[in-house]
């Protein structure tokens, strides 16, 4: 179970990487979703995709299983306030894993499209939007997204992520390490808040088509000025990022 968990990052990271691969070739002018229904789409295209894809569906199950074991079972022993931040922590990766199962699975049965994260953000937005207090829940929702990413910026800048890991011994190795991470989760924290932003401004205006998730967050990140450099910028922290998790596979306590 601990071996598939730790493929789960591993999966993890090739998606991040596909995403920002994509987000370099929009820079550059081409086309492609810059999502996760995005990457794995691409994902599906190689030769062994449909191995891939049941592969990586298999891991990212495992990896939701781990996380919410955590959640229920895990940090009894600590603090309150401890125990449910980190007990909140855990649910929430266990969810996003699971979400990432369910992308996988559907393009692995051949139902998904590369279109699918956008449209069903959208979708999500404009449903949420017409029930009782739902533009004040996605302000909210947008909000803390976006507090996630800030969170996430100020993990790399801070280099917390290390005490999730076994460092290597090789100082050229630790620093290597350090680097992928600093760099993919500021990256990453850059695209969460633009994410969350989208979320809350669209839930504002009423407009739930302006809602349209991670390659939303990236389109509107190109068309700002010098937008073209900064979207590169970000796919290449992203690439960053995926490979960070690839090595974080190998390298995480997975007690912690």
């Amino acid at each position: 179970m601990e071996l598939l968990a730790r493929a789960g990052f591993a999966a993890s990271g090739v998606l991040h990487f596909l995403v920002g691969a994509i987000a370099i070739r929009l820079a550059m002018g081409g086309s492609g979703n810059a999502d996760f229904s995005g990457a794995v789409s691409e994902l599906a295209s190689q030769p062994a995709g449909p191995f891939l894809l049941w592969a990586s569906f298999a891991a990212c199950v495992a990896l939701a299983i781990w996380q919410a074991s955590d959640a229920i079972f895990d940090y009894n022993g600590l603090p309150a306030k401890d125990k449910a931040g980190k007990k909140a922590k855990a649910a929430a990766q266990a969810l996003v894993f699971a979400g990432l199962a369910l992308t996988l699975a559907s393009f692995a049965m051949g139902t998904g499209s590369g279109g699918d994260n956008q449209q069903s953000a959208t979708d999500v937005t404009a449903a949420v939007m017409k029930a009782p207090g739902g533009v004040a829940l996605l302000v909210l929702v947008g909000t803390g997204i976006a507090v996630t990413g800030v969170i996430y910026a100020i993990r790399g800048f801070k280099k917390s992520f290390e005490k999730h890991l076994t460092m290597p011994t090789s100082p050229s190795a630790r620093q290597a390490v350090t680097a992928l991470g600093v760099v993919g989760y500021v990256a990453k924290g850059i695209v969460l808040l633009l994410t969350g932003m989208l979320i809350a401004i669209a839930a504002l205006r009423a407009h739930p088509e302006e809602s349209t998730g991670l390659d939303g967050g990236l389109r509107a990140l190109r068309d700002q000025p010098y937008g073209l450099y900064l979207l590169a910028a970000v796919g290449a922290g992203l690439i960053c990022y995926g490979v960070y998790m690839v090595v974080r596979a190998r390298l995480a306590k997975m007690n912690q």
